[in-house]
């Protein structure tokens, strides 16, 4: 293997050194710890995972955790009443409905009505908007996630060509943003892309966000290139056994790139990081 590991677990944790010890410094300032209220509905096993993953990183670093547990069939107005009720907490800095939801509930109105101060996820339009005009904002946990990481390791975008494979709003078009940004030439490419291996093979800085296992495999990397997976998928083997991978073939990949994100223990436990710094920077902001 000739790729360097850019390992977001061990990042993670020193984010959470960082996080905690400012909170340390800010709670005998405002007499209370930092707030986080996590809503989520019914009983998707994945998604309860995830919920237990945030509370347990918001323990370790010293932020209350508010979690809400909803039934499957809870009305959208219902959630909209807990998001308001959230709003005017004032021990709650940050608010995350849990996704996926049902198929009955509005996900993109319900998250139109986190204030969006108190937007952890950094997918209100607020700031999405705030990103495009390159104003001061929260940011979307996952590709700030990757900035983050990116910087971590010294690797300079200014002026490389940078390929993001997936256009959602969760990660491709936000991530583009913030790379062009920071100055990187930005190309993305999605399931409609003609020649996607010819496009991927300019690139300098590889994001692979497809939701499709090991879709991307060595013959579509730069020698040398920067590749950073987000996809995370459920597989089986031969035996049945379920286990992680990304969308890039990680080991066939591994001997072409210079850099490469695992998976697990490469962007996820970013992701998680990033949660609890915009609670934090929600918080450092607040009067009380």
């Amino acid at each position: 293997m000739t790729a360097q590991i850019l390992d977001g677990k061990a990042l993670a944790q020193k984010i959470q050194q960082e996080l905690k010890a400012r909170i340390q410094t800010l709670e005998p300032q405002k007499g209370r710890p930092p707030g986080l209220a996590v809503l989520m509905v019914g009983d998707n096993p994945a998604s309860a995972a995830y919920v237990r993953n945030k509370e347990r990183a918001c323990e370790r670093v010293g932020i209350a955790s508010f979690g809400k547990h909803f039934p499957t069939e809870t009305t959208q107005e219902e959630l909209e009443q807990a998001i308001h009720a959230c709003n005017q907490d004032e021990c709650i800095d940050g608010i995350l409905v849990q996704l996926p939801l049902p198929q009955h509930l509005d996900a993109v109105t319900l998250l139109q009505q986190i204030h969006p101060d108190k937007d952890a996820d950094g997918l209100h339009p607020t700031n999405l908007g705030r990103l495009v005009r390159g104003e001061p904002g929260l940011r979307s946990c996952t590709p700030a996630g990757v900035m983050r990481l990116l910087e971590e390791y010294e690797i300079d975008v200014v002026g490389k060509q940078a390929v993001i494979i997936g256009r959602s709003i969760l990660v491709g078009k936000p991530l583009a943003l913030m790379l062009l940004a920071a100055n990187a030439t930005v190309t993305i490419a999605h399931s409609k892309t003609q020649n996607l291996t010819e496009v991927v093979r300019n690139a300098d800085i590889v994001v692979a966000a497809t939701g499709k296992p090991r879709f991307i495999n060595a013959e579509a990397i730069k020698p040398g290139a920067v590749v950073v997976d987000v996809g995370i998928n459920r597989v089986e083997d031969e035996t049945g056994k379920a286990r992680l991978v990304g969308d890039v073939d990680f080991d066939s990949v591994a001997n072409v790139a210079g850099f490469l994100t695992p998976v697990p223990g490469g962007v996820g436990p970013m992701t998680v990081a990033m949660l609890l710094h915009n609670t934090v920077l929600s918080y450092s902001q607040t009067l009380c």
